[in-house]
């Protein structure tokens, strides 16, 4: 794709090209690989201590990896959805959407699922069979949807999308104009996103907490952070919907020029989250409900650090988008294969290496290689099957 070296007025012209872009599709395959790393190390922090050993700086891995990267998932995914609206009719989009989501969660809820968790139930209850458990999981329930939460919920985000482009082409140019301006400032985006991300993000930690979670058979989100979803994936939406590489995320603008300057801004609200945490640990005792100050701050901290996490890693991919060969170019076609099971190896080789005295740090090197090599053969594997690249 080329880009100029200066935005256009007209937000509507040269819209995004079907081509693929090198940059995201490396962007979300590192970020499947951070989802990988975020579930081998939660056993061994503080916060999801469920194994004997722990490190602590595997809960500043947890700190990190939690405040970004499903929200950085959204904003990817919106990006080609208004071009995709362009180019198909309501039906046809539909049908896509319900072929590459619908059908994948569909099946994983009452395969990959299941089989995870089964891990942690003979933890509990060693004599219980899997067919047994398969039952009451998908009648009696609990029914969790462990990471797949995000596909059904992404599902949703798309038909809505559909439902507003017919009733207004045009309702996300305002973000659009707004991405032009970041081809050259690129900080007036990221105050915008703070913004919009602050207003609907602060109010829902205040009123539902942090640990409550909308919940219907299989189909789950956490209830703080739905709105925040939606602010990332139609912001995402609305810098894609027109003049894709001339604005914001253009590999010439001045975000592609400065991805350290952005990772050590990003620093000082990863700092202020853990200095949070150190007030309530050592000063308020853990008390519960904690102050609405403190939620308030917190959850203000964690938006700026949420987008600055984003603009880091969007600048460092944009700016090695021309750098011909990457580590992860192989693994590109099959990220999303990989997301949607690995969560089954993740859960059986923790319950695996559960008796076993080794530090943790080892198991999570085993775990992690464990849980990627076999997903990723599954997935190649899976992919083989006639017709089902059209799905994974």
């Amino acid at each position: 794709m080329t880009s100029i070296s200066a935005a256009p007025a007209d937000s509507r012209a040269a819209p995004a090209s079907a081509s693929r872009n090198l940059a995201f599709d490396r962007a979300r395959t590192f970020l499947t690989l951070v989802v990988l790393l975020h579930h081998a190390v939660i056993p061994y922090t503080h916060f999801g201590h469920t194994d004997p050993k722990s490190w602590i700086g595997f809960d500043a891995v947890v700190l990190a990896t939690d405040s970004f990267f499903m929200a950085m998932f959204f904003f990817l995914s919106g990006l080609f959805v208004w071009p995709s609206l362009r180019h198909k009719s309501s039906g046809q989009f539909f049908r896509d959407r319900l072929l590459r989501l619908g059908l994948p969660f569909a099946i994983a809820v009452v395969t990959v699922i299941p089989v995870a968790y089964y891990a942690i139930e003979l933890r509990q209850h060693p004599t219980t069979g899997f067919a047994e458990f398969w039952w009451k999981m998908v009648t009696v329930g609990p029914w969790p949807s462990g990471p797949l939460w995000f596909v059904w919920v992404l599902l949703v985000f798309d038909l809505t999308a559909s439902l507003l482009y017919r009733i207004s082409p045009d309702l996300l140019d305002p973000v659009n104009r707004l991405s032009l301006r970041g081809f050259g400032r690129p900080g007036d985006f990221f105050l915008f996103l703070v913004a919009v991300t602050a207003i609907v993000y602060v109010p829902s930690r205040l009123w539902f907490g942090v640990n409550h979670w909308f919940e219907w058979g299989p189909f789950s989100v956490q209830a703080s952070r739905v709105l925040l979803y939606a602010a990332y994936f139609y912001i995402g939406a609305g810098v894609g919907a027109a003049s894709f590489e001339r604005g914001l995320l253009s590999s010439d603008g001045q975000l592609a020029k400065s991805p350290w300057g952005w990772a050590i801004a990003t620093l000082i609200p990863y700092c202020g989250l853990w200095g949070l945490i150190f007030i309530k640990r050592e000063i308020l005792g853990n008390p519960d409900p904690l102050p609405h100050w403190y939620e308030a701050t917190y959850g203000l901290l964690f938006v700026i650090f949420s987008a600055g996490m984003m603009f880091t890693i969007l600048a460092f991919f944009l700016r090695f988008k021309r750098g011909g060969w990457s580590v992860l170019d192989p693994m590109q076609k099959d990220a999303y294969g990989i997301f949607l099971v690995h969560y089954a190896f993740a859960l059986w080789v923790q319950y695996c290496l559960y008796d076993v005295d080794w530090p943790a740090i080892l198991k999570v090197l085993i775990g992690y290689a464990v849980t990627l090599a076999p997903s990723w053969m599954l997935t190649a594997g899976l992919r083989r099957i006639p017709g089902a690249t059209r799905v994974l």
